[in-house]
């Protein structure tokens, strides 16, 4: 298969000492192309920085997670327009609202995540976007800012959700929570009804380690390579092979992503 993972934190500290190793078992395992995930200052720059030393192979995008709204003073907003504006950088993000965890105070998230969302039309590139148990919100803050050029990254919802941000234009990135017996089960009913041009893939990588590779990895952390378990999950629930599954979403990521 020929895998694109559209979302891998590569610059968490957690790959720091065998990147360059996670990096070779990505390619012997199909992903071609990954775009690392920026979602503070330092992780936006060290994103940045692998998209450098890997051109043509790793792209980033530049945010500030809803766990960090506070951070998002407006020199570091200035900072990040400056950092959007790279050729390296292909989507402002991981911005949006999180209320599950709610470790920023909801209107810091909000005045946060409509900066970015500005932030993003004034540079012309589309959204890397974050939600979770705020989808009311998130939605309304989307239409008030017309963004119809996004992705839902790591979407865990349900159908309500998936049809409102289809309507409203966005790509759905899938994760391995579809690989997970007890708390994915129903995205297996969700992947159905989104059309192959809105469908991509992604690790969230270290997070979401798929449960059903075997032999089960010796560590919990997951990583690009373990992007095809992901295509098979998606594939067996549209009915459609794996092979297919890992062309159509690649295809939609060179797209979406300009790679």
């Amino acid at each position: 298969m020929d895998l694109i993972d559209i979302g891998a934190n590569l610059a968490h500290d957690s790959f720091d000492d065998d990147r360059d190793a996670v990096l070779a078992r990505g390619r012997a395992a199909g992903i071609r192309q990954i775009v690392v995930t920026g979602s503070s200052v330092e992780s936006t720059q060290r994103a940045i920085a692998l998209a450098r030393s890997n051109p043509g192979e790793l792209f980033a995008t530049a945010g500030m997670h809803p766990h960090h709204a506070m951070d998002l003073t407006p020199e570091v907003l200035a900072a990040f327009e400056v950092s959007a504006k790279l050729p390296e950088i292909r989507a402002v993000g991981e911005c949006g609202l999180d209320y599950f965890r709610d470790l920023s105070p909801r209107d810091a998230q909000r005045r946060a995540f409509g900066q970015q969302l500005e932030l993003a039309q004034r540079v012309g590139k589309p959204v890397f976007l974050h939600q979770r148990e705020a989808h009311d919100d998130f939605l309304a803050i989307l239409k008030e800012h017309g963004v119809t050029r996004g992705v839902a990254h790591c979407f865990t919802a349900g159908e309500r959700e998936r049809d409102a941000y289809l309507e409203q234009g966005l790509h759905i990135g899938i994760t391995g929570w579809i690989n997970d017996e007890r708390r994915g089960r129903h995205l297996r009913e969700v992947v159905r009804a989104i059309p192959a041009d809105r469908l991509m893939l992604e690790t969230d990588a270290p997070y979401l380690l798929p449960r059903d590779i075997e032999p089960a990895p010796k560590s919990r952390r997951n990583e690009p390579s373990y992007l095809p378990w992901v295509a098979r999950a998606v594939a067996a629930a549209r009915g459609e092979t794996p092979e297919d599954v890992a062309a159509a979403t690649a295809a939609t990521a060179r797209a979406f992503f300009g790679l």
